[in-house]
């Protein structure tokens, strides 16, 4: 898969390195985990969901390298909410040096449209913190509706839920 600036690739459980590139930045985790930061052993539970959800479910949040030049510039697709109702969850993480530069709208994009074309989904829902405004204009970008607040075991906190279904 491809957008015009932005190749997808797939986790491999070798790809240690650049999970520890992403998830151990604490600007990148600051809004998924209670305590702002993963260790170690978090980054390797990550690296292996996202390996083992696209072994089991053909979807994960793909590593994102820039064509030009080929930087690793973060993840961005899908994991399994319920599955069997063709419900997924969309997810966006990049490195800090490529925030504000249009990378995270380009990529959610892409998926957005690779999951209701060629996966089939029917709702793809959505979340953030209650602190990360950006998320949010990010997701109403992309035409997702807000459907409330949902708790996210992660944090420990309720984050802002949305929500987009297949025209």
């Amino acid at each position: 898969m491809c957008s015009e600036r932005l190749g997808f690739a797939r986790w491999q459980p070798e790809d240690s390195d650049l999970a520890t590139e992403l998830w151990g930045e604490g600007a990148v985790t600051r809004y998924i985990s209670a305590t702002g930061s993963f260790t170690p052993a978090d980054i390797a539970a990550r690296l292996q969901t996202e390996v083992r959800n696209g072994q089991d479910y053909g979807v994960q949040y793909w590593p994102l390298f820039e064509l030009e030049g080929g930087a690793f510039i973060g993840c961005c697709g899908l994991r399994p909410h319920q599955p069997e109702a063709g419900s997924f969850e969309l997810g966006v993480h990049l490195k800090p040096a490529c925030w504000g530069r249009g990378f995270a709208l380009e990529a959610a994009q892409t998926v957005v449209s690779y999951a209701f074309q060629a996966l089939g989904v029917k709702e793809i829902i959505a979340g953030h913190h209650p602190q990360n405004a950006a998320s949010g204009k990010l997701l109403g970008r992309l035409g997702f509706e807000q459907t409330g607040t949902a708790f996210y075991p992660p944090t420990g906190l309720m984050h802002v839920a949305y929500r987009c279904v297949k025209a």
